[in-house]
Formats: C-alpha cells, structure tokens, sequence
C-alpha cells in the first residue's frame, strides 16, 4: 500500500480491466518463475517499526505530518492514523554483526524522531497498541491525510455495508462500533522481511506459519484497547474485525476474512498470489498501464503494479511479496507477526529469533509442517494471541509413535526452538556474539515469564491498586513505558511499579 494512488471512485469498466489485469499478472508470475528469472540467494533482510505519536502526558497526539515535516527522512514515513509513523529500514546482508548494526541504526534513527517530535510536544512511543486511545481517536476525522488511505477507507466500508463492529472478549470484554477502519491504526507492528529464492519460498513461508505463534508468545505487547484488557496481544483480532469486508451473513457462509492466517501449508509462492485472486474481491481497481506479457516477451521484467497493489489489500500474518531491485525480480516473505517495542534490543531479539528459526525449521529433513496439522498452528496462533508467554501451544513430540501434545510456550522456546534458532543464526553466518547477545533476551523473558504484555498488566494494576482511576493508571503506565523504552534496557529486565512507590523489580 505505499504507491500513490489518486481518490475517486471507479465504475464497473474500471473493475472488469483490472480483473483482467490481474489475471495477466497472475500469468506473468508463473512465466517469470518457469524461466527462473528470479534474483539469486542474496541473504538479505529488512525491517519496517509502524510507531505511535504521543505527548509528555502519554495521550497520542494527532500529527504526524508537522513530526513527518520536522524529521525530514525519507526513512519515515505516514501510516493509516495521524498518530502513527513507520520507519524502513534499508536492507542489509544476514551474517555478521548485522543485529548490532541494526540497532545502532535504529537508535540513532529513533532518537533524532523522538527528539524532533518533541519540538511540538510530542514524542515517539514502540508498542503494540497504545493504551491511552480511546474510541474518540481513532475515527476517520483521524485518518492521515494521504488519498490511497481515504481510498482503501471508502473501498472497504462500501464492501462492508454497514458499520464494523468490533467485539473481542479478554480478560473484559470490548464492544462498540466504528463507522471507518480506522481503528486498524490502533495495531503498531514490526514487519521482518527475507529475500527468498522460489525454491526455498515454500519452506520459508510454512516456518514462518509454524512459529507465528511461538513469535506472539513471546514477543506480546498489546494487552489494551479502548481502556479495557483484553487479551495479551489484541492486534490480530482488531486487524481482523477492523478490516472485515463480511457482514454477518457472510461469515455465516465462511467467506474468508481479508485479515487471515491461512488454512493449509504450501508448495510455491504462485499458490498464494493465485489464492489471493480466487478468494478475495479487489478493493483498488487502479490500472497500470504496463502490458506484463509483452514485457515479458521483449525480455523485461514487469513491475506487475496490479498483483502488487491487491497483494497489499489482503493482510496475511505471512505475506508473499513481488519486488524488482536492480532490474532483477525477487520474492520476498513478510512477516507481519510481532507488535511494537518495546525497546531496540527487544525488537531485535526477536528479529534474531525469527530468523535464525525459520532458517533451521526451513532446511529440517523432517520438517515441522509434515508433523503439525495446519489447523493446529492456526489454533496455536490464537492460543498465544489470547495468553501470550503463558500460552500452551500444540507441538509435534519426538518420541516414538509421534503425533502432538500441548506444550508450555517458554519450555518449547527454551528446551527446543532457542537451540535451534542458534543453529539457524550460525548458518547465516552471524557472529557469536550477536546471536548470544539477542537469543539470551528471549532466554531472559521464558525464565522470567516477562514480555511487554506482562510489564504492562503488571505495572496497570499496580497503579490500580495505589489509588488511580482506570484512565489514569493507563495514562501512567503508558509514560512510564516510554521512560523505560528509551532507556533501550530489555523488557523483561524492567521494575513494575513507578518509582517513589512501592515497586517490584524482576
């Protein structure tokens, strides 16, 4: 969704030629992949932080075009909510001490954002959801004020029909309506891209499925949406129902959601662009003039702009991704799993588990897709979303006889999944001491059963318990975050509690 798109409204020529232009990019796909005119194993990554604007007293300010204008970088740039940022970084080779260069990149990066944030009585905040939003915020008045996001808006709404509701039963439960989607700009996330070649694809994007619930787990930072606690990580089912095109007949019938997991393991990325037309309507007809198969037969590479912008309307937790770099196409999975935050170190420990993971799982000769059943990772997914590092997830056992058995989240991680997540970080050829480094910190958060999620609810009813009303224990709490978060000091190394109060350190 980061082209440029004009506002306006299309007609039913407009949807027939994109229909048909999807089906020429579907084609030109499989064309490129028979040719094998995809780019070489290259080893490269990537990193996108979606981030929230709020002031001194950790309510979310409304202006990230005056932060945008004082930044001035190309490295940040809108997201959906005026409240909301992103910062890309460049992509960089896996192997050696990219997990330190990357988080001197990032604090270097975030902190002159913070700092010119703060020119105007705001600053920068790395979470999941930021618990100080209220429903009042976040409505389409909200919206940043870019055309492809007031576009996507009318698109979805007019497929909907009606107003979303949203209804998501926690530790309490939260129902209300909204007349936009914009309360999807409440979910601040970390997307983790891989350059992959279209044979190791498959194998890549179904490790990336079998871990996604493992990554939540560990890496929950969302406990909090409109003032209620809800489950540990409250992104997935607020993408979910925030971007839902169903009404409720719809669902009835099983039409699938465009915010989805997926229902089965792969064999090729074709299999998942070629799902992506089959199951979901267009939302931006918008037509490039590009003739992809006749690109193709003068020997070209096609950007394929209509694949590309549907692809971007349909918000796998795996995302397949076409890109050109260099006149070379590539493929790429994006992993659109882990929130925000909480610190630079904690993100990319987390980057460095997700990786040295899926490359381990990827290359197995038995590999954990032949042993777990595809409806048992989505069930894990949705376990670990509600309980986080409490969770227990379905697991393939090794003695004989084999099958599944629930298995506690932090002894997976730490009995199996960390020594593999080693194994997988030496074959990208990091270095021992980044992998020591960013692995120990989820090592850290299995033996103290801390994450993001945990600190928050901690620090909340602590403040509860001290007196303060529900609003401004969440206030608090959300100021005391941003003190810690800047600190650059791992979550699960972080005292609950305020200072000057009775606290608690782990």
């Amino acid at each position: 969704m980061g082209e440029k798109v004009v506002a306006g409204g299309f007609d039913l020529s407009d949807r027939h030629r994109y229909r048909d232009k999807l089906q020429q990019c579907l084609e030109g796909l499989a064309r490129l992949l028979a040719q094998k005119r995809f780019d070489r194993p290259r080893n490269l990554m990537g990193l996108e932080i979606e981030l929230n604007l709020a002031g001194p007293d950790g309510m979310p300010r409304m202006m990230n075009a005056e932060v945008l204008e004082r930044i001035a970088s190309g490295d940040f740039q809108t997201e959906l909510g005026m409240f909301n940022l992103e910062v890309n970084i460049a992509p960089h080779r896996l192997g050696g001490r990219v997990f330190d260069q990357l988080a001197e990149e990032l604090r270097t990066g975030l902190g002159y954002a913070h700092r010119k944030a703060a020119e105007v009585d705001a600053g920068i905040v790395m979470i999941g959801i930021l618990p100080t939003l209220t429903q009042d915020d976040l409505v389409s008045a909200n919206l940043s004020d870019v055309d492809r996001y007031t576009l996507l808006n009318d698109q979805i709404v007019a497929a909907r029909g009606e107003d979303f509701t949203l209804d998501i039963q926690g530790v309490e439960r939260l129902v209300c309506t909204s007349t936009s989607i914009t309360p999807e700009a409440a979910c601040t996330s970390v997307q983790l891209h891989l350059q992959v070649t279209p044979g190791t694809f498959a194998a890549v994007w179904n490790a990336a499925q079998a871990v996604a619930a493992v990554q939540i787990a560990v890496g929950a930072n969302a406990p909090f949406l409109f003032g209620r606690e809800l489950w540990r990580e409250s992104r997935p089912p607020l993408f979910e129902q925030a971007t839902d095109t169903r009404p409720a007949e719809l669902r009835a019938q099983g039409v699938r959601p465009r915010t989805w997991f997926g229902e089965r393991w792969v064999t090729s990325a074709y299999e998942l662009f070629e799902e992506n037309l089959r199951f979901f309507p267009p939302l931006l007809p918008i037509c490039d003039e590009e003739d992809p198969l006749g690109v193709i037969a003068d020997g070209g590479v096609p950007r394929l702009q209509e694949l590309v912008l549907h692809n971007g309307t349909i918000y796998r937790w795996n995302r397949p991704v076409y890109g050109i770099a260099d006149g070379v196409p590539h493929l790429r999975v994006e992993n659109r799993v882990l929130p925000a935050g909480p610190t630079v170190a904690d993100v990319l420990a987390n980057a460095a588990f997700y990786y040295g993971l899926v490359r381990a799982l990827a290359e197995d000769g038995r590999p954990v897709w032949t042993r777990l059943p595809f409806a048992s990772a989505a069930s894990n997914f949705d376990s670990a979303c509600r309980y986080g590092i409490d969770a227990e997830l379905l697991w393939p056992v090794s003695r004989r006889g084999g099958g599944i058995a629930p298995v506690p989240a932090v002894k997976l991680v730490r009995e199996e999944l960390l020594p593999l997540a080693a194994a997988g970080l030496d074959a990208w050829g990091v270095e021992p001491a980044d992998r020591d480094h960013y692995l120990g910190i989820i090592e850290g958060r299995c033996r103290r059963r801390a994450n993001g999620a945990t600190w928050q609810v901690d620090t909340y009813h602590r403040a509860l318990a001290a007196g303060l009303g529900r609003e401004a224990a969440l206030a608090a709490t959300t100021r005391r975050y941003g003190e810690l978060m800047h600190g650059g000091e791992p979550v699960h190394t972080w005292p609950t509690g305020f200072p000057g109060r009775s606290s608690r350190g782990r």
